[in-house]
């Protein structure tokens, strides 16, 4: 806990005071956008963004992660509630924090337990799905906002803003740092300023409304934003505890695979390491410090964190600052935030969600590999057709499916030895020595329940093929290089193998066996008594003796 603190430098606080205050320009317009993705009244976004980064500061493992609203959530909580209570009433905000409580309870659990091993039940094509299709939803739903009504009866003036927002983002984006870069900024500072585009919009956005009086032409505005600091209390619902349980899980599950995702790739960068349990802590106090101030379910932002990181970031003490600068931002008269339009806000939003759209990892996917490409858009087009929570839980079936079938098709290839060496290799692949009635087979899989069918379905194509082909086989040699552990069904199928061998006149040999896998054999009937062949270090030891073995028998002849 703060071992950052204690270690901390004063060269480094220049740089936690840029990035602080960069990030709080961010981080304002944004957590208020993402309360309304949330069906949350906007100040509950910066409710959101003053305890939470603290109490990460106190338990993550990250230095530079920023711990607030994020889109995915936000829209996950929005689904969950959207049933329960109205939006930006009471009520959501109660249900909002009772969620954030049990979403945090959960993580917080999670690392006491040492659970961090979880972040692996989500594959990467699977997250990316996942993550498009929320994007997909985020941006449809904001339509409406953006236009001032919907498709058949569009507010012009309402559209003229989101349009224009939409289009001055898009061109912040596009082209406002290779133009900076031009003008002779650096590409950190370039980058920077193009990430902080959309603060310039909005303001701009907010002072159109302002002068033009366009509020009283039916723009709609963010609206009284209450000045002061939220109380310290927690409110609950005791008969919704059940029907926020199970979307709380799966948000404690989504936050923890966002925060990881975002940790790590920064840390590799500045040659850090993320402890996983400790992450699980700190994100579990900030959710619970959300809970109790008013706030709703937070995570680390990949896009904040990056930017937290590039305007110069060197510990948790950017997100402190950024929390006190928000403080500041809510004793102060709050009247400018009220004029904030929504059809402005909608635009941040959608640029900022169309932009988690993962082609490229598609695209890397379906050539490296189809059933990762599939498993992407099945879970792209579940939660676009089945909804938010539901995408989730296929998510993490398809990934589960995936491993589960990859492990049941194991790589099993006969092999023989390259000439004037002791490597062997696959017989498909390299021009190699083999034995006439000698068949060597590398396992290249764990022997286990799961696949050790294929692995005798494949023995026995192959012995019927070599006989079809006038072959005769009198030893089986299993290369067991690969093979790190035999389940109990494993062992069982290994006898079977053994005795319809034995039954057929073929030896069953094994050769570089590893030692924990030794270890159990050496315990079982198999290698006790039944074993109808010999256990030989090396293939190259097994190769040498039954060529041996053949020359001794030509010699007799």
């Amino acid at each position: 806990m703060l071992i950052w603190l204690r270690h901390y430098r004063r060269d480094m606080l220049a740089g936690d005071i840029g990035a602080g205050v960069i990030v709080t320009l961010m981080l304002i317009p944004q957590s208020m956008a993402y309360a309304l993705v949330a069906g949350l009244p906007p100040v509950t976004g910066l409710y959101a963004s003053i305890l939470p980064p603290l109490a990460y500061a106190l338990f993550g493992s990250s230095m530079v992660q920023s711990v607030g609203p994020m889109a995915i959530t936000s829209l996950m909580i929005g689904t969950s509630l959207a049933s329960l209570a109205p939006p930006g009433s009471a009520l959501s905000m109660v249900l909002a924090g009772q969620m954030a409580l049990i979403a945090g309870a959960i993580l917080l659990l999670s690392g006491v337990f040492r659970l961090g091993f979880v972040a692996g039940f989500l594959s990467r094509p699977v997250m990316s799905g996942f993550t498009s299709g929320a994007a997909l939803l985020i941006a449809s739903g904001q339509v409406e906002s953006l236009l001032g009504g919907p498709l058949a009866s569009i507010h012009l003036p309402s559209a003229s803003i989101g349009l224009a927002s939409l289009l001055a983002l898009w061109l912040a984006k596009t082209f406002l740092a290779r133009a900076l870069n031009a003008l002779g900024a650096s590409p950190k500072a370039a980058e920077i300023l193009a990430k902080l585009a959309p603060v310039l919009v909005l303001v701009a956005a907010t002072a159109a409304v302002a002068l033009l009086d366009l509020a009283q032409a039916g723009v709609r505005v963010v609206g009284e934003i209450p000045s002061g600091l939220p109380a310290i209390a927690l409110a609950v619902s005791a008969e919704h505890w059940q029907p926020l349980l199970r979307p709380a899980l799966l948000i404690a599950f989504m936050i923890f695979l966002s925060s990881q995702s975002a940790a790590q790739s920064l840390a590799h960068r500045r040659g850090e390491r993320i402890v996983s349990n400790r992450e699980l802590l700190g994100l579990g106090a900030a959710n619970l410090a959300s809970a109790v101030s008013g706030g709703f379910a937070v995570t680390g932002s990949i896009s904040r964190s990056a930017v937290n990181y590039a305007a110069g970031a060197n510990t948790p003490l950017a997100s402190v600052i950024s929390a006190g600068l928000i403080v500041l931002a809510l004793l102060v008269p709050t009247t400018w935030i009220s004029w904030l339009p929504l059809p402005a806000l909608a635009a941040t939003i959608i640029l900022a969600v169309l932009g988690m759209i993962d082609l490229a990892t598609l695209r890397v996917a379906w050539r490296h590999d189809r059933s990762d490409a599939a498993a992407l858009l099945a879970t792209t087009a579940g939660v676009l057709l089945l909804g938010v929570e539901e995408g989730v839980i296929l998510g993490v079936v398809l990934s589960l499916a995936t491993v589960i079938w990859r492990a049941s098709r194991p790589h099993i290839a006969v092999i023989g030895r390259i000439p004037g060496s002791e490597h062997f290799r696959n017989v498909e692949r390299h021009r190699v020595e083999t034995l006439p009635e000698l068949l060597m087979l590398r396992i290249d899989a764990d022997l286990f329940f799961g696949n050790v069918d294929a692995i005798v379905d494949h023995l026995e194509h192959l012995l019927k093929e070599r006989a079809a082909e006038g072959q005769s086989t009198r030893d089986v040699l299993l290369v067991m290089s690969a093979v790190s552990s035999i389940d109990t069904t494993g062992l069982y199928v290994l006898n079977e193998i053994n005795r319809s061998l034995h039954g057929q006149s073929i030896n069953l040999h094994l050769s570089e066996v590893k030692g924990p896998v030794m270890d159990r054999l050496q315990r079982s009937e198999l290698l006790k008594r039944r074993l109808g062949g010999r256990v030989f270090l090396s293939t190259a030891e097994a190769f040498n003796h039954f060529t041996e073995q053949a020359a001794r028998e030509t010699w007799c002849i």
